[in-house]
């Protein structure tokens, strides 16, 4: 089946690819669509679900959207569903870093949060989401991942510490993945 992915973040693509290889992802990029959805929602399903709805009215290709970002708990959740426009890709964690600094190790817990939007024709929606608890470190650790990955900790490693496989079995976009999966099976659209 061929899916539209409502996004211009190449990372997420390549996840999406890596763990629907049965389906055509399609990018936007792949459609020649070049639309900027603006996020005015304010939890990450509502912003997936106006991303999503948004791509389908335009393209009328069956749309899938996440929206995902890291929720601190001594930062009141924030930056939540701003964590895209919180700063500069380059500079987010350091940002993020700054933001909590003197905050001690036991209250440095936070989680990312993944909400994938399906939206399957004009009558049919579906919406999965998957967490991953963990905390901010005190500085960045390793190369792979993106976005927040090298300050967000599970244990002792970061999550950019991780291989792809290891981070795709127990991060937040991995767990929204296999509900999605199990959606698409109940579907019939696994193949």
């Amino acid at each position: 089946m061929k899916l539209l992915l409502a996004t211009g973040n190449q990372n997420k693509l390549i996840e999406f690819r890596r763990m629907f290889p049965e389906n055509q992802i399609l990018s936007t990029k792949d459609v020649g669509v070049n639309l900027d959805v603006e996020e005015t929602g304010t939890t990450f399903a509502e912003n997936a679900a106006i991303k999503a709805r948004t791509l389908f009215e335009v393209t009328g290709i069956p749309t899938i959207a996440d929206d995902s970002g890291i929720v601190v708990d001594a930062l009141n959740g924030f930056p939540g569903v701003y964590s895209a426009r919180y700063a500069p890709t380059e500079i987010c964690c350091e940002k993020l870093l700054e933001d909590m600094k003197g905050i001690p190790k036991e209250r440095r817990t936070a989680r990312y949060v993944c909400s994938i939007h399906f939206v399957r024709s004009e009558t049919e929606e579906y919406c999965v989401e998957g967490t991953c608890e963990g905390s901010v470190g005190f500085g960045k650790a390793g190369e792979n991942g993106f976005g927040y990955d090298s300050i967000f900790y599970i244990g002792q490693r970061s999550t950019a510490q991780m291989t792809d496989e290891e981070k795709d079995a127990i991060s937040h976009r991995g767990q929204a993945f296999r509900k999605l999966q199990k959606l698409f099976k109940e579907l019939g659209i696994d193949d």
